[in-house]
């Protein structure tokens, strides 16, 4: 049986800075996630792909930015469930929650936070391929783990929305060749990213092909040639990659079942005062959860699991009083014994 302070459903971004932030309130915390390393999303799904609206970061890409979380938080020494899937809660008195995982392991704390991103995802997949299925991993590929998996490799993309445009543009450095697809002439996405596309195309280093529609996959044991349609008419392209990014379909899983207030595939939260649910000593911050005015943006997670673990002091320590003291002055006193504060710039007598 695992004992902590704070369990934390979720090693995403969200999950890992509340970490820093229950330490600061000498609070000790305990991460489950069903990937096999922590970082969520941005290690599972896409790594290599740069992030904007950091502060203090111009851009910083998602593998760089849980690296960075990973060592900010290791001076308070979390202890991590990896590979597991939290299945049910179970709360066993006033103080107490106790989480069991889909492998038997049993947790047991003083609160939980969930931070679970989008839950459980799955790809939207182009269904009205036959042969599909066949082609899975053999040639069909749904996210882009490793960029240098395609290096010098005909990779088609196939979408309209941020994560193709996006994409498009990474590989075409990447890739002998980029093609993509969308079945509109318009694209959905950052208005930066659809003009560097129009760059890139007007280069010769991205094949930009509209309205079109991919409608048949062919090879013998890898993905060799699509079939696309435009307008009304078929064209053969040759390839080794065929990447359709058409989003993600988020599911709460198990989480549905808790007894939370759901709304619309989200967890409906307290944000007027310490994102807690409607049961008291369960929170949820991050993308999981809503709330009037929510935006799903990392910074929005931070924000809301420094508010949680404020809350999460007061209900461990009922009737104790915390003051808030800026880390520029007090510095930060790690659970490994660290201490880590500003340098001293003067250290001359005065006499």
């Amino acid at each position: 049986m695992i004992i902590t302070d704070l369990l934390i459903i979720g090693a995403g971004p969200t999950g890992l800075f509340t970490v820093f932030e229950a330490g600061l309130l000498k609070i000790k915390c305990h991460i489950i996630d069903a990937l096999p390393q922590p970082g969520g999303q941005l290690a599972e799904l896409y790594p290599k792909k740069p992030i904007f609206d950091i502060p203090g970061y111009p851009a910083i890409n998602a593998g760089e930015l849980v690296d960075n979380l990973m060592d900010q938080i290791k001076q308070f020494q979390p202890g991590f469930t990896l590979s597991e899937t939290a299945v049910s809660l179970r709360k066993i008195d006033d103080d107490w929650f106790e989480v069991i995982t889909n492998k038997g392991t049993v947790h047991r704390a003083r609160a939980v936070a969930i931070a679970g991103g989008l839950g459980t995802f799955e790809p939207r997949k182009p269904d009205h391929l036959d042969n599909l299925a066949q082609f899975e991993d053999n040639g069909v590929e749904y996210f882009v783990k490793d960029p240098e998996h395609f290096r010098d490799k005909k990779v088609v993309i196939a979408g309209g929305g941020d994560s193709a445009l996006d994409w498009s543009i990474f590989l075409s450095n990447v890739a002998s060749e980029v093609t993509l697809i969308h079945r509109r002439n318009e694209f959905r996405g950052a208005l930066d990213s659809v003009e560097k596309v129009q760059a890139l195309k007007d280069q010769g280093k991205i094949n930009l092909i509209t309205p079109a529609e991919v409608r048949e996959l062919k090879g013998t044991n890898h993905l060799e040639e699509i079939t696309i349609e435009v307008n009304g008419e078929s064209q053969s392209l040759a390839t080794d990659f065929f990447i359709p990014l058409f989003g993600l379909t988020p599911k709460l899983g198990e989480l549905a079942n808790w007894g939370l207030e759901i709304e619309k595939n989200a967890i409906k939260v307290n944000n007027a005062l310490d994102y807690q649910t409607n049961i008291e000593g369960v929170y949820a911050i991050g993308d999981i959860n809503t709330y009037p005015g929510k935006l799903k943006l990392i910074l929005c997670g931070f924000h809301e699991a420094t508010l949680m673990c404020q809350s999460v002091y007061s209900r461990m320590n009922p009737g104790k009083k915390y003051v808030l003291k800026y880390t520029t002055v007090s510095g930060v006193d790690g659970f490994d014994g660290s201490r880590k504060e500003a340098e001293k710039a003067v250290v001359k007598k005065i006499d």
